[in-house]
């Protein structure tokens, strides 16, 4: 997933269907700012386009971004021109700075297959908190409230372009199966594209085990703008070294 093709209707979809990054960027930053006010640098894990972190620039003094898919990558660069963006993966990146905050939203995490790979990634970014310091992880759904065989739809329609999606979410095991088809259409014709991700579902236990071991103390909202809930923590430990 996440390659050129999907990269260039990724958020036209998504805003299709009421998402607002701005909404849940303000939202984040308000969770970040209540429980360290003076917090000024904040680094957003698995930024994808860079919609959430357009939003937290306007919030804090610095902010940079790390993305493992290249074209996701490109997209916010071309949007962030003067944020520094890394390529890296979330389980083992290694920036030698630390943050106020650190953010990993829209179920970045959920494409790690096993729990082992999360906890590595939740403790590689709890190494890059300060002391004090907040990560905030959004989830997938647990695997309790994950519909096998929900079908999804999407049609967006702009001045220059149309864009149909139909998606089929099914369980294997931890995983979900998601098998997404598009179809594209604008001024060169109509293409057609199909990719398959696989978003892991983790338990409310697994995740809140991984944040006290990376020498964090978590909570759970429930709800959230999304519906699937949010895990804000705070660093109250040593985290393992970096």
């Amino acid at each position: 997933m996440f390659g050129p093709q999907h990269a260039a209707v990724y958020e036209a979809t998504y805003r299709s269907r009421g998402k607002s990054w701005q909404a849940e960027a303000t939202d984040v930053a308000d969770r970040i700012l209540a429980v360290r006010p003076t917090a000024t640098r904040l680094l957003d894990v698995g930024c994808g386009t860079g919609a959430h972190l357009e939003s937290f620039a306007g919030r804090f003094a610095h902010v940079e971004g790390v993305e493992f898919a290249p074209a996701m990558l490109d997209v916010a660069r071309r949007r962030l021109p003067g944020v520094t963006l890394h390529v890296g993966d979330m389980r083992d990146f290694r920036l030698g700075a630390t943050f106020d905050a650190v953010t990993c939203l829209f179920t970045a995490i959920n494409f790690l297959g096993t729990v082992a790979e999360m906890r590595a990634a939740i403790a590689t970014m709890a190494g890059h908190l300060a002391p004090g310091g907040v990560l905030v992880v959004e989830p997938w759904w647990f695997p309790e409230r994950f519909i096998d065989g929900h079908l999804g739809g999407d049609l967006v329609r702009e001045p220059d372009r149309v864009v149909a999606r139909i998606s089929r979410s099914t369980q294997q095991g931890r995983l979900t199966r998601m098998e997404e088809r598009w179809l594209v259409g604008d001024a060169h014709g109509i293409r057609e594209f199909t990719q398959v991700g696989l978003l892991a579902m983790f338990t409310r236990d697994e995740y809140l085990d991984a944040f006290a071991a990376a020498g964090c103390e978590g909570s759970y909202v429930t709800g959230w703008l999304t519906g699937r809930g949010l895990f804000v923590a705070t660093r109250t430990g040593e985290p393992p070294s970096n």
